[in-house]
């Protein structure tokens, strides 16, 4: 009589039923964010409390799948026949009928369960920095850092027991008793012990300088300086979240240019008239001056509403040029309420040099836009 034997298996993927679930949850959110990222990234709430405060995403409610038997057996949606043909429409979703601007009157279906997920501030600049990265950054551009950086390059018999190297010695203890037949426990001697050296060599890092400009002229309406300065509030945190070793320079101008802290480039506002030039002839002073081009990535980026004065355009187009030859990456950005162009952009565009890239802002959705072309 042979024994009966059971074989008990637990199933392990229960126990990583709320994992799963919290997985499909975060993918979810974020397909939601990249959606809206447009319109995220220009709240309001966002900007002006300094990235510390949450805001609230509707998204549809996120439903398990799950059998629901019908006792009646009645048709219903997606149900074929011997008749159906293969590509044939079988239904449509009844939410299609709902939305929002529908001029057809109440409806009898049940709507779509809608929620509002919190979304933080990291939230989307993980997301949003995934998308940006300085462009034509050059490695060879990296002058010496101040401090050494050890590295560990040989290995030696005497040394620190802080640098022992575990695998190396546990490998020596192995070849010397193979090679004695012996068979016993394994023991380490003092023969046997390795240790890691190190040598020391200059640390060397890329170099980068961001040279922000903005027009705070009288032209410069509140729908405007709020479009400048989300663009740049973004600008600088993914700098300084990616980049370790970049500058950042702030200059303001409205006939005159020159350069402010970062709190009052985000704050002040001024009045007067608007000459481009000024800005730009600041900033070549300042590269020549501190940021010599063979040694920094230099990255200017300018916003301004186009509205400046029309003797000065071909001297801006003149400096322009100027920076686009010694930058890697040049950024002129135009806010503006109308579908016609400046003549300041007009004028710029006969710069054919790909390192100078041009961004009209109308709307707010298009901050997110401007972003990806400048920094792509």
């Amino acid at each position: 009589m042979s024994d009966d034997i059971i074989v008990s298996r637990e199933d392990w993927s229960l126990h990583r039923k709320g994992y799963l679930d919290q997985s499909r949850h975060k993918e979810k959110v974020q397909e939601v964010i990249k959606k809206q990222l447009g319109d995220l990234i220009v709240d309001e709430s966002i900007i002006i409390s300094d990235g510390k405060k949450t805001m609230k995403v509707p998204m549809r409610s996120l439903e398990e799948f799950r059998f629901r038997f019908d006792y009646n057996k009645r048709n219903h949606t997606g149900q074929g026949n011997k008749k159906m043909k293969d590509g044939e429409i079988l239904a449509r979703d009844n939410a299609r009928k709902h939305v929002a601007g529908n001029s057809q009157g109440a409806g009898e279906e049940p709507g779509i369960d809608i929620y509002e997920a919190e979304v933080t501030y990291e939230d989307l600049a993980a997301i949003l920095f995934d998308e940006l990265q300085l462009p034509n950054l050059d490695d060879k551009k990296r002058p010496l850092i101040a401090h050494d950086k050890p590295e560990f390059r040989d290995i030696r018999k005497k040394g620190l027991m802080a640098n022992i190297d575990k695998k190396r010695t546990l490998i020596e203890s192995i070849k010397r008793q193979a090679l004695a037949g012996k068979r016993q426990n394994l023991c380490i001697t003092p023969e046997d012990l390795r240790f890691k050296t190190w040598e020391t060599h200059p640390n060397y890092e890329t170099n980068a300088v961001i040279i922000a400009m903005m027009d705070t002229s009288g032209s410069m309406g509140q729908f405007e300086k709020y479009i400048s300065r989300t663009f740049f509030f973004w600008m600088v945190r993914f700098l300084r979240e990616k980049y370790e070793n970049v500058e950042m320079r702030f200059l303001a101008h409205h006939t005159e240019a020159k350069e402010v802290t970062e709190e009052e480039f985000f704050t002040r506002g001024e009045s007067g008239g608007t000459r481009c030039s000024s800005v730009y002839q600041l900033a070549l002073e300042m590269i020549q001056r501190e940021y010599p081009p063979a040694h920094y990535n230099i990255y200017p980026v300018h916003f301004t509403d186009g509205d400046n004065i029309g003797s000065d355009n071909t001297r801006a187009m003149n400096l322009m040029q100027k920076l686009v030859e010694i930058s890697q990456v040049v950024g002129y950005g135009e806010i503006l309420r109308t579908h016609y162009s400046s003549t300041l952009m007009t004028t710029l565009r006969r710069i054919a040099d790909p390192k100078l890239r041009l961004v009209t802002i109308r709307d707010r959705q298009e901050v997110y836009e401007a972003l990806k072309t400048v920094f792509s």
